[in-house]
């Protein structure tokens, strides 16, 4: 089973939407904590679903799979690190029950969206590092 991330900065619409076609996503789940910002551009709420459905990809928001505001702006303004932060998102993913509404078999060829450019220091990273920790047979691929 293949779960995939990705983030939309420093990207191109042509580039990103060939990322996920090249793939053969079929789905992408928006895990950013705000999707409404204008800076998103094309990765925006108002037109992501869209642009997603020209290229037969589903289009799913799980706030839940993303960090709590107070760990973000933590990490923003360098109060909290990125060890605890890692340390902090993983214990949200438990106390947040994840796992009991996700099967294996709605995962295959997902992507998982966020807005950093690189998977390095990103929860998406962190997301699909805890889901093939606890479901079997997944391949991790950051676009």
């Amino acid at each position: 089973m293949n779960i995939f991330t990705i983030g939309f900065s420093q990207k191109s619409a042509e580039q990103f939407f060939n990322l996920l076609v090249e793939n053969n996503v079929k789905k992408l789940i928006d895990i950013r904590l705000n999707n409404k910002s204008q800076l998103a551009g094309f990765a925006n709420i108002k037109h992501l679903p869209y642009f997603l459905k020209l290229h037969n990809i589903e289009y799913e928001y799980k706030p839940e799979l993303a960090p709590s505001k107070e760990l973000l702006n933590g990490y923003r303004d360098k109060s909290i690190s990125w060890k605890e932060y890692i340390k902090i998102y993983n214990q949200l993913l438990i106390d947040r029950n994840i796992l009991k509404d996700i099967s294996c078999k709605e995962l295959d060829n997902v992507v998982l969206l966020c807005s950093e450019p690189t998977a390095e220091q990103c929860h998406r990273r962190l997301l699909s590092e805890y889901l093939a920790k606890y479901l079997d047979d997944i391949t991790i691929k950051h676009l």
